[in-house]
């Protein structure tokens, strides 16, 4: 779906967000005369026929760039029931580059940068007023591709994320480096950040009586702090959600709940791709209570991000299937779709196919 047909933004994200309703949200940038902005985009449910898309979108919320000609990069952001959360991160687009690269004989990822001499802010947008909230809250710089869940609990809202500390990741997939095999290979692959969850805590009501230095959040359950500086600002420091056994997995990207039912709630499961290679080659159960995982994983094959579905009438978290589409270079091995049970992490069965697939990132579950 084009966006740009409907609403004046430029793009959207791959990751829209969705209320029990059926409302959608989503994120795109526009460029003016002002610089650029990020737009919070809201789309009613209501249609009047089946052919229609995007009818209604309104921009509810535009969030100025801290620099005009050098928007931060992102891939998603996070929602709760009555909150927006963009990150605005230190992974930055040079417009006058990327406008430029056909003349200059560049890539247009020569106009993308990591600068980790900026920290990474959050901005936290009230969904029902459109209204930016005037709290500042920071991190040391990292860099985010996708949320894992976000919730509201007493008074804060707590981002969950798949985070990496260095910001050069896209540049290890250009063409040359994934024709490369070997110690090649493996260089290129040793040169890529690892991602792990991270949690963060945002406390909303922060005031001018607050005290400077102390730890402003309630949660008793997470370690993630949220310190408020002479300044006003709110410095954020995260929660490691993983057990160190995850780093010999290379860490986990594509994360992934049981959606329907937990997106926006506190929950307890996620799953995501272990990345030992440079593309996923396990799949991983992460409980964020316990801070355990499980683990499937087939040498020689390689998994796409784990979709899951829910089993009928069942209200537990974990209470559905895993479904991931599983590659192989070896021609004398078949792809094909595996069936994981969600609880337990058991092969509960696999249809293969005799065709050559390209290695997929994102799917989805649509029920016939």
């Amino acid at each position: 779906v084009d966006w740009s047909k409907f609403i004046a933004v430029n793009g959207a994200t791959a990751h829209p967000h969705y209320d029990p309703d059926g409302t959608a949200y989503n994120m795109g940038n526009s460029y003016g005369l002002h610089g650029s902005c990020y737009n919070v985009i809201r789309v009613p449910p209501e249609k009047v026929d089946l052919g229609e898309t995007l009818h209604g979108a309104q921009v509810i919320c535009s969030i100025a760039s801290a620099e005009r000609m050098k928007p931060s990069y992102y891939h998603s952001f996070g929602m709760t029931r009555n909150y927006i959360i963009f990150i605005e991160q230190p992974l930055k687009m040079n417009l006058w580059k990327m406008i430029t690269s056909r003349i200059r004989g560049k890539a247009f990822s020569d106009g993308i940068s990591w600068e980790p001499q900026y920290n990474t802010r959050f901005h936290v947008v009230d969904k029902n007023t459109g209204q930016l909230l005037p709290g500042m809250y920071y991190s040391k710089p990292f860099v985010t591709f996708h949320q894992i869940n976000a919730f509201e609990d007493q008074g804060c809202v707590v981002l969950d994320l798949c985070c990496q500390d260095d910001g050069r990741s896209l540049e290890a997939y250009q063409l040359q480096n994934l024709r490369k095999a070997g110690a090649g290979l493996d260089q290129v692959y040793n040169s890529v950040g690892r991602s792990f969850p991270r949690r963060f805590v945002l406390p909303l009501c922060v005031s001018l009586n607050d005290p400077e230095g102390e730890n402003l959040s309630p949660l008793s359950y997470s370690s993630a702090s949220a310190v408020k500086q002479a300044d006003g600002k709110i410095w954020c420091s995260y929660e490691n959600l993983h057990p160190e056994d995850l780093e010999e997995e290379g860490g986990v990207e594509f994360p992934q709940i049981n959606y329907g039912q937990f997106s926006g709630k506190k929950y307890r499961f996620f799953y995501g791709c272990g990345f030992r290679h440079l593309v996923g080659d396990s799949l991983i159960k992460l409980d964020v209570v316990n801070k355990t995982l499980t683990i499937w994983r087939e040498d020689g094959f390689y998994p796409s991000e784990p979709v899951f579905v829910p089993a009928p009438g069942t209200s537990e978290e974990d209470g559905g299937v895993i479904l991931s589409v599983v590659i192989t270079p070896d021609q004398n091995e078949n792809n094909f779709l595996l069936v994981l049970d969600a609880k337990n992490f058991e092969e509960l069965g696999r249809a293969e196919v005799p065709v050559r697939m390209p290695y997929g990132f994102h799917g989805t579950f649509v029920t016939v």
